[in-house]
């Protein structure tokens, strides 16, 4: 049975339509012993995005990015938040919208773009589904110096960064944000492993 069949929308209110779209429905679901619970969720839809791991396997590194995210910010995180290059998709392709992101923010022009998976990062209220990506990157790759839309309020410095150094950053606390952990342990598993070193 789809899930489909077991969800019965009632009533769906939009709260806030500014830079996303967040809406409150009312809906009724049928749990696994068929009977129906009448339930309420608000979700968040910002759209989906895509996020790439930039890495060179010869040297050993990655490419990330330093930048100011206010809700980080509000919850606690008193510093610029490391990231692997990111951005929404906006009715783009996954793989044509990650090309120009990243030389946007980094500026690399990147290559062989691989996509890995894709994700839902936070199911319990925002819909965006991430789709994540790998490309292999040379230090010549590089046509501009990045930095991001200065008109969206983007100011990112781009880090150049040994895959150890990396992995060492997240259990300091250093790399706190999600999707960049994912790359650099999908990195860590396929990419840079210890029998190909």
């Amino acid at each position: 049975m789809s899930i489909a069949s077991r969800i019965r929308i009632e009533d769906v209110r939009v709260l806030a339509d500014d830079w996303c779209v967040l809406k409150k429905t009312v809906f009724s679901f049928q749990r696994s012993d068929g009977t129906w619970q009448r339930l309420s969720r608000e979700t968040y839809d910002r759209g989906n995005g895509a996020a790439i791991l930039l890495y060179d396997p010869g040297r050993r590194t990655v490419i990330l990015t330093r930048q100011f995210r206010y809700p980080a910010f509000v919850n606690g995180h008193d510093d610029l938040l490391i990231e692997v290059p990111a951005g929404l998709l906006d009715d783009a392709e996954p793989e044509a919208r990650i090309r120009a992101e990243t030389l946007e923010e980094t500026g690399f022009c990147l290559r062989n773009v691989r996509p890995v998976f894709d994700a839902f990062m936070s199911p319990g209220s925002v819909t965006e589904r991430l789709h994540f990506f790998v490309s292999e990157y040379a230090p010549g790759d590089r046509a501009t110096r990045g930095g991001g839309n200065e008109d969206e309020g983007e100011d990112i410095a781009v880090m150049e960064v040994n895959i150890d150094e990396a992995l060492a950053m997240i259990g300091a606390g250093a790399i706190r944000d999600g999707k960049t952990i994912m790359l650099l342990q999908y990195a860590a598993l396929h990419l840079f492993s210890r029998h190909d070193a």
